[in-house]
């Protein structure tokens, strides 16, 4: 194989599938990028087995082949070169050339027999919506997803597609989101539950475009996502997702209206005296029109104040800071609607279109 493409597209390249490419395996093979040729150019691929990624470079095609290169070093190497054409070529016994201006590296291969290929997967009625939609989505969810294995339905989201509308939502057991939008097609109803992780790497390389598109296919075992050059595979997640609908009360005692920059930098302060691993809550003291914040902690004290609009009654109530400000960090609007019931009562952050639903439980007050 003989090939000759710029430095800069294939690190653009490179950037993209190392995605997948995972940082401990017992398979070395799962270490490596394909790199391989066709009529039309040269495609990349990474594949850890739950993840995998494609995406084509544009090269001159000297000599056809495909190689298996360790991801990392060819990587690193592609990264430090000039900003100028790069050529990779290959002998029989897959020792491999990487040059560029003067600089030469050589690096043994391995065959591509022994690389895991993307699953051939029969692909029809994709859903599709912009590039940027689908980031935002992703990032005003993905904070919610667990961490933890014991329950791997929690480790992902579940995407649900309903005729117009397509609806993201996730959970950890202490919190859920929901966000929903608006599609300009109607879809037979469809739903997965794809991983977080993967989630996580696709929005990563999503562009900030409206007018980019990317075709969402979803099959029984794999969910698919097709943008500009690249093509994304994850393995969908089985089981039951929580049926969430009857944690979603609309009853309330108590609603305010906040500027959100003025919350956030209130709880910011809060965090300040909260040492990682922590359990202290921030205390919402809700008094007529002003919401005093109260946090107590072994580093010390602190109280502030905020002017709200309420409607109904006075409360106080405590919630884990860090969940409060992973919600108002990623909604987009200057105000902001928190309904409430009673301080043993989940509280929820809503719009009145309800394109955004973040449910918080709260937390035990301490005795004072």
């Amino acid at each position: 194989m003989k090939i000759v493409c710029s430095r800069n597209s294939l690190l653009s390249g490179l950037n993209i599938v190392s995605k997948a490419v995972p940082n401990k395996t017992t398979m070395s093979i799962l270490e490596c990028i394909l790199l391989e040729t066709d009529k039309d150019g040269l495609t990349l691929m990474s594949n850890d087995m739950e993840l995998g990624i494609e995406t084509r470079v544009e090269a001159r095609i000297e000599t056809p082949g495909a190689v298996c290169l360790n991801a990392a070093i060819f990587f690193d190497i592609v990264r430090k070169l000039p900003e100028n054409d790069v050529t990779i070529e290959t002998d029989a016994s897959l020792k491999t050339v990487i040059s560029c201006e003067r600089a030469v590296f050589r690096l043994m291969g391995r065959s591509n027999e022994e690389f895991s290929y993307l699953p051939d997967i029969e692909k029809f009625d994709p859903v599709i919506l912009s590039q940027l939609t689908l980031k935002d989505l992703v990032r005003q969810t993905i904070f919610s997803v667990s961490v933890n294995d014991n329950n791997k339905v929690m480790t992902g989201e579940l995407l649900e597609v309903n005729g117009d509308r397509l609806k993201m939502i996730s959970l950890d057991g202490h919190r859920v989101s929901i966000r929903n939008v608006e599609l300009k097609n109607s879809y037979p109803a469809k739903k997965a539950i794809i991983p977080g992780k993967a989630l996580g790497e696709i929005a990563k390389i999503l562009d900030d475009s409206e007018d980019a598109e990317v075709m969402i296919y979803i099959t029984g075992k794999h969910c698919i996502f097709e943008f500009g050059e690249t093509i994304v595979v994850s393995r969908l997640i089985d089981g039951e997702f929580f049926k969430i609908e009857q944690l979603l009360s609309t009853d309330y005692e108590t609603k305010l209206t906040i500027r959100k920059k003025e919350f956030i930098e209130c709880i910011d302060r809060a965090i300040l005296l909260v040492r990682e691993g922590d359990k202290k809550p921030v205390v919402l003291d809700v008094q007529d029109e002003e919401l005093r914040l109260r946090m107590n902690s072994n580093m010390g004290s602190m109280n502030d104040e905020l002017s709200i609009s309420k409607q109904g009654k006075d409360i106080q109530i405590g919630f884990n800071p860090r969940f409060l400000i992973d919600v108002l960090r990623v909604i987009d609007d200057e105000e902001i609607d928190v309904y409430m019931v009673n301080q043993k009562a989940p509280c929820f952050i809503k719009d009145s279109a309800e394109s955004y639903i973040y449910m918080i439980l709260p937390v035990n007050l301490p005795m004072e």
